[in-house]
């Protein structure tokens, strides 16, 4: 707000006489804001304080609380509504909600306690500074009520996580006669979109659709954009789309609801081809834009459209702030890039607590444990508390480099910081005494937790007890996990091939035999490599690839010449009963060294090779595409359902240990 005033002093401080208002803002429509502008009379000639005194607090001890509030009591200032309209904006601004409540309590001993206006102002605050409570009981005693109002209530509900309490207003507000603005549906859009499920976003959605094109704001450009996000986020893309097209005016919001609607279902090529499309139509990519698209990319683990992208934001100019550089950093973790993400990390303009955790991840994901743990120091040392994601990312570092007395120590320091340990955190502990070999320590952990073990938990000790060979502990744990999460495939196969290690066929075969009556399928293991932005995937013994005659010719190649200098197949990974020579032809054929052979043929030489894998990657593949890596000279990355392997000059970057 702006005025012309006249200065003078009063009781020590400068005061200014205000003759006229030229500027009020708000984030209401042009009418809303003309309900809450206040009236100035022709003649108001009040004192108020200077806009950085307004908050100055009482001088008295038997005060207000504020300074401004005591000279109004001791009729040193005319109390007017502009008055309250300004120290409730400030304290809004500086989101100072005990200050808001002085002058709520000043404004309930005044002539304008029922002024609809400064109430809608006082609820505006208790709004934006997250007291919903305080709001809702301003709420219920106003005596009169407007639009404002109840859209002040809603939004606030819709922003603050509790969608349902912003739903349950609607039917209320339109008993009482009150018809809904353009702030009011989008609001109420939003808060569908927000709620836990897809049927109930769809169920909530669809009606307000209804309603909006009954009331002709579907094609608002507000409405619009709060519609395609609903449909978006319950993933029902066609609907998103119709009222994308439709839509007469579009904006940024639009785009971005579109964009990362494509990018959460992993459909990287429809998220970039609607890139390109507004940026062709001249509308400018925020934050958001990109934040969507580096997250696709991460879940595909697609580098080099991920890298391009990263370039347009660059070349446009764009500050990595925290969020987005969050995503660009989590984007090249995914895709196998640990230097990149390190790189995007050191150059945050500002790190928060999530970007930590975002690079204690990536450490997790590519085995790097001491990395991790000198993360973690660096984060306290500049005093930022960890919380329980923190925490389930060292653990999971320490846990996949094999660090066992740090994860140990790391877990019970959880107490320090008052952080209850979830499961997830005991799922990391299991699996940590699981593969350093403490199988009946990890077993004693799990008996002595605190909370009910789940399938998650009997599965980490199921994992170790195949990697160790156990076969007695092992049946033990895959009968819990059968009680606990009888449809899950990957137990059955775990137990099966803890059968099938130790020659137990009948064994193994009666767990397959429960499988198929059980209706329980296992997923069938593929491996996909992208080689000039295209996807090639491959299953075991694949024959359907245009290029088989040439991949299987280069396996047999690359398989003889790793044989000379000492690799030799483990047949134990073949978990079916027949002779020896069977069993080493149908572990040449695995879907990783398909992937690997074709990759070999189609991409320059020295360049990496990024191999994805939708199950764990088997022990033989693991040995032979070390010695591969030697004799091709260059750096293998295969991630799998675990982790990274980086494959180069002969070793991992597992240590053997994943």
């Amino acid at each position: 707000m702006s005025f012309i005033v006249s200065k003078f002093k009063c009781k020590g401080i400068t005061f200014f006489s205000l003759l006229h208002v030229t500027h009020y803002s708000s984030r209401f429509s042009t009418a809303a804001v003309a309900s809450i502008e206040p009236k100035i009379p022709p003649d108001f000639s009040s004192c108020i304080v200077q806009d950085k005194d307004l908050l100055l607090k009482s001088l008295n001890p038997s005060g207000t609380g504020l300074h401004v509030l005591d000279l109004v009591d001791e009729r040193s200032l005319e109390p007017h509504p502009t008055l309250y309209h300004l120290l409730l904006k400030k304290c809004t601004f500086l989101r100072k909600p005990k200050l808001g409540k002085i002058v709520h309590a000043h404004i309930s001993n005044s002539l304008f306690r029922g002024d609809v206006v400064i109430l809608n102002t006082l609820l505006n605050m208790y709004a934006r500074c997250g007291c919903l409570d305080d709001a809702r009981n301003l709420f219920d005693e106003m005596s009169v009520k407007d639009m404002v109002t109840w859209t002040t209530l809603i939004t606030a509900y819709s922003q603050h996580d509790r969608p349902l309490d912003a739903l349950l207003m609607f039917p209320q507000m339109l008993s009482l006669g009150f018809f809904p603005n353009e702030f009011t549906l989008s609001s109420l859009l939003k808060a569908s979109a927000a709620l836990p499920d897809t049927p109930q976003i769809y169920f909530h959605g669809a009606q307000l659709h209804g309603f909006s094109f009954k009331c002709g704001f579907h094609s608002n450009v507000y409405v619009g954009s709060s519609l395609l996000d609903m449909y978006a986020r319950c993933g029902c893309m066609d609907e998103a789309h119709f009222v994308f097209d439709v839509l007469p005016t579009k904006n940024e919001v639009s785009w971005n609801a579109l964009i990362a609607g494509h990018a959460r279902k992993g459909q990287l090529d429809r998220a970039l081809s609607l890139f390109l499309k507004m940026l062709r139509q001249d509308f400018q990519p925020t934050h958001f834009t990109f934040s969507s698209i580096f997250g696709a990319c991460a879940s595909t683990g697609s580098l080099e459209q991920g890298k391009w992208v990263h370039a347009h934001v660059i070349k446009s100019g764009g500050e990595i702030i925290a969020f987005m550089g969050n995503t660009l950093l989590h984007m090249y973790a995914k895709s196998g890039s640990i230097q990149d993400a390190k790189m995007i990390f050191d150059r945050l303009v500002k790190r928060d607590l999530v970007s930590w955790n975002s690079m204690l991840t990536a450490y997790a994901q590519h085995g790097l444990g001491k990395e991790a743990v000198q993360c973690f120091q660096k984060m306290l040392n500049i005093g930022l508390v960890p919380n329980d994601i923190t925490f389930l990312c060292l653990l999971t570092a320490c846990s996949r480099a094999g660090l066992l007395e740090e994860g140990q120590y790391y877990f019970k320091s959880m107490k320090r910081y008052n952080i209850e340990p979830g499961i997830s955190h005991y799922v990391t502990i299991v699996d940590l005494l699981g593969r350093a070999g403490l199988l009946n320590e990890a077993l004693r952990f799990i008996n002595e937790m605190p909370i009910q073990p789940t399938a998650a938990v009997w599965g980490a000790l199921l994992g170790a007890c195949r990697m160790h060979k156990n076969v007695e502990m092992g049946s033990f744990a895959a009968e819990r996990v059968f009680e606990l999460d009888p449809h899950d495939s990957g137990p059955h196969v775990l137990l099966s091939n803890i059968y099938a290690s130790g020659n137990r066929w009948r064994d193994a075969a009666k767990v397959r035999k429960l499988m198929k009556e059980s209706g329980v399928k296992k997923e069938p293991a593929c491996s996909w490599v992208e080689i000039q932005n295209t996807v090639h995937m491959f299953v075991a013994s694949d024959d359907s690839h245009p290029q088989m005659g040439a991949i299987y010719k280069k396996w047999e190649e690359i398989s003889a010449r790793i044989k000379e200098i000492g690799y030799v197949p483990d047949t134990s990974h073949v978990l079916f009963y027949m002779d020896e020579q069977e069993r080493e032809v149908k572990l040449q054929y695995h879907s990783e060294k398909l992937a690997l052979a074709f990759a070999l043929l189609n991409s320059p030489d020295g360049s990496t090779i990024r191999i994805k894998k939708n199950i764990r990657v088997c022990g033989d593949c693991h040995s032979a595409f070390k010695f591969v890596s030697k004799v091709v000279g260059r750096e293998i990355i295969v991630r799998d359902t675990n982790r990274f392997h980086h494959f180069y000059d002969g070793s991992c970057s597992c240590g053997n240990f994943w």
